[in-house]
């Protein structure tokens, strides 16, 4: 079993910034699972934002947040980072990073296993 928490999320102007932080605990073999980040708006269907492989390697990113959000990881830390620059109000929702036990990254959340309880991120206008 992994145990995701998010932390990071909160209220942020429109133009503003937020680093998002994904702590995993559990089983030691963190370094050996692909992580995501999604989000879901009040309303609409949970959503890929970005994922990355096992070492970081490879990176993938949804249209809608390419060239503003960034993810990276610290495997010694167990940790996975989102850092959203310029954030726009159309980014609200609540943000859940998600643990692959695969190697390579996914766009599709069925194709993860583990999911953290949510982060809530608000962008004014």
């Amino acid at each position: 079993q992994v145990h995701l928490v998010e932390s990071g999320g909160g209220l942020v102007q429109a133009g503003g910034s937020l680093r998002l932080s994904c702590a995993a605990s559990g089983r030691n073999i963190f370094s050996s699972y692909a992580m995501g980040w999604f989000r879901q708006a009040p309303g609409k269907e949970r959503e890929f934002v970005t994922t990355i492989s096992w070492n970081g390697g490879s990176t993938g990113y949804a249209d809608s947040v390419k060239g503003r959000f960034a993810t990276s990881r610290d495997n010694t830390k167990n940790t996975v980072y989102l850092q959203m620059n310029s954030l726009k109000a159309e980014d609200t929702a609540v943000y859940y990073c998600a643990a692959r036990t695969r190697p390579g990254g996914s766009w599709s959340p069925s194709e993860y296993d583990y999911w953290g309880q949510g982060t809530q991120v608000t962008v004014s206008s």
